[in-house]
């Protein structure tokens, strides 16, 4: 018999009608206390051999209804490779449908807005990276849910570097680049490895958000709060990630922030800097132009001709936490984002933008920052 279920870790969706292979109508649960929704993650059983047809509907009002159009949806039967299937959107049908027709080749086939990072593996990666040579791991705070906010410290040099993820939990893009950063960042034969570990000390948050993370949310905490519109005065009721975060930023000072993202809409890799803080410098917006045409040698998959428009002088958004760390420390802040579509200056037909991607995204960022560490106060 054929069913839909999404009773596990991060999964997100609700069943509206199972009329048969043909006919199977689904809609997505809004983050708790939240009118956010646009993640999705749910296994398909019972259908090997049969094609399905899938629609999910009432997407209209999704967080970002311009994700969907050229959107395809990551599906895998082993929850290990995941691999892209074709989707139609149709914006006046069914108040925004997005229909999937496909015929699973094993007996279950899991769906996903993107390929899922559980907390398993999360907790996996904390241990197997704090047990490599001159690493070491420590909890800087909990989530509401009483999850810890794990950070991986490593590296030896005057720089303050922090490296944080998953502030939107369903952007599953940003852990996937953190397994990638950490992984080069521990190789004692990696040169770009050894330059940093000297010339900086690294703070490394791979996930803020546990809890929206594992209740299968898009973009909010326990709370229904959205962790990037509180670091202008984060609490322990609504924002205690953040508030945990931030205390340990204060205690070590910040050279470097990088805080790592996903775009429904956009498909292509880019940075948002800080341009619109009262107390920006020269300084400051010079090695952010700096790092950007670096990483963009280094890498086909990092443009700058397409990305959000900076803020004007003064108007910058303090409750961001791009803008607030550049603010607060004078630093080199930014955030990387990430598609969730394809790379279109790079497009791969089969996975789209993927959790190979990500990682090795995460190792070229890595090497973009070492040509530039040593400018760093």
């Amino acid at each position: 018999m054929i069913g839909v279920d999404s009773g596990f870790d991060s999964g997100n969706i609700t069943v509206r009608r199972l009329g048969g292979p043909d006919d199977i109508e689904l809609a997505i649960r809004r983050d708790a206390h939240s009118d956010f929704y646009q993640w999705f993650h749910f296994r398909l059983s019972g259908a090997r051999d049969t094609r399905c047809t899938i629609r999910i509907v009432d997407l209209a009002g999704s967080a970002y209804p311009g994700g969907w159009p050229d959107y395809a949806v990551a599906v895998s039967a082993d929850r290990r490779t995941w691999t892209r299937a074709p989707a139609r959107y149709d914006a006046a049908a069914g108040n925004g449908t997005l229909t999937i027709d496909i015929t699973p080749a094993a007996d279950a086939l899991w769906f996903a807005y993107f390929a899922p990072y559980s907390m398993e593996r999360h907790h996996d990666l904390v241990a197997r990276i704090g047990a490599c040579e001159g690493v070491a791991t420590d909890i800087v705070g909990h989530s509401l849910d009483g999850q810890s906010i794990d950070r991986i410290r490593l590296g030896t040099g005057p720089r303050q570097v922090w490296l944080y993820a998953r502030q939107h939990p369903g952007e599953t893009m940003a852990e996937w680049w953190m397994e990638g950063a950490l992984d080069r960042l521990v190789d004692v034969a990696d040169p770009v490895a050894r330059k940093l570990r000297a010339a900086a000390s690294f703070h490394i948050i791979p996930n803020m958000n546990p809890d929206g993370s594992r209740r299968g949310h898009l973009r909010t905490n326990a709370a229904g709060t959205n962790l990037n519109r509180e670091w202008a005065g984060p609490t322990a009721e609504k924002s205690p990630e953040v508030l945990a975060v931030l205390t340990a930023m204060q205690a070590s000072g910040v050279d470097f922030a990088m805080d790592v993202h996903g775009d429904e809409a956009i498909p292509q890799v880019f940075i948002a800097g800080f341009e619109g803080i009262p107390s920006i410098t020269d300084r400051q917006l010079a090695l952010l132009t700096d790092y950007k045409s670096r990483l963009a040698r280094l890498t086909p998959d990092f443009q700058t001709r397409i990305g959000y428009p900076p803020a004007g002088p003064g108007k910058a958004n303090l409750t961001m936490s791009t803008n607030a760390l550049a603010e607060r420390f004078g630093c080199l802040a930014m955030t990387l984002e990430m598609p969730f579509k394809d790379n279109n200056d790079l497009p791969d037909p089969l996975r789209g933008w993927s959790p190979e991607r990500s990682k090795a995204l995460g190792r070229d960022c890595l090497a973009a920052l070492a040509e530039i560490v040593d400018q760093l106060r």
